[in-house]
């Protein structure tokens, strides 16, 4: 979200290339925005948390909600039409289950404001790429952000430098300055890491010893 409000890529870029003018590089504050929180389970919760900081007004979309995030954050739980309808920027948290694939298609991005900011940390699935890009071309989306991509599979977690780029969705992706991507690296930190290390031994203790896992399904 910082990245894209505040135009990093584009400015970034130009810094390389000697170019020092703001022009284009104008961008806006966070700070008593609307944002919508699609999928608030404990990530979403945490992001809460960090956007009120930020000032902003929260809303949230999910199947089991949570009064504490309202009571806490002032999250407010509403309709995903409701959500498209009254946010600056969108959130997604969601995971991947029949009924959420392309969740944010046509019809859904057509609902949001005009210019939103949308960024997808959860599953490339539930969003529509081609809609995406149509929504990008006509200028209904402004900003996106995504560090998953429906299309990912054979393409993330491997380097493939001395290959032509075969998806056709993702290349036009690449050629937007306002959209941000990065490879399914949302969780990629040294302490996530050695949490899911040490939860992995944990749970292996646990079966070893007959207990029940702290992390079992």
């Amino acid at each position: 979200i910082l990245a894209l409000c505040r135009h990093l890529r584009q400015a970034s870029q130009q810094l390389r290339a000697n170019d020092f003018c703001l022009d284009q590089l104008i961008g806006f504050d966070l700070h008593g925005k609307t944002v919508g929180i699609v999928g608030v389970g404990r990530i979403g919760g945490v992001l809460a948390r960090i956007l009120h900081g930020f000032g902003c007004q929260l809303l949230g979309v999910d199947v089991q909600p949570n009064p504490d995030l309202t009571a806490q954050y002032g999250l407010r739980y509403v309709s995903l039409p409701e959500l498209c309808a009254q946010s600056d920027i969108l959130s997604v948290h969601t995971p991947l289950p029949a009924k959420t694939h392309h969740l944010l298609n046509d019809q859904g991005l057509g609902q949001m404001k005009r210019g939103v900011l949308l960024v997808n940390t959860g599953r490339g699935g539930v969003l529509d790429t081609e809609a995406a890009l149509r929504a990008l071309d006509s200028g209904q989306l402004g900003y996106l952000g995504l560090d998953v991509y429906e299309h990912e599979k054979g393409l993330f977690f491997g380097n493939h430098s001395t290959e032509p780029l075969r998806d056709p969705l993702y290349a036009r992706l690449l050629t937007y300055p306002n959209v941000f991507l990065t490879g399914h690296q949302a969780y990629l930190t040294r302490e996530a890491l050695t949490t899911i290390a040490d939860d992995v031994v944990a749970s292996l203790d646990a079966w070893g010893q007959g207990q029940p896992a702290l992390h079992q399904l």
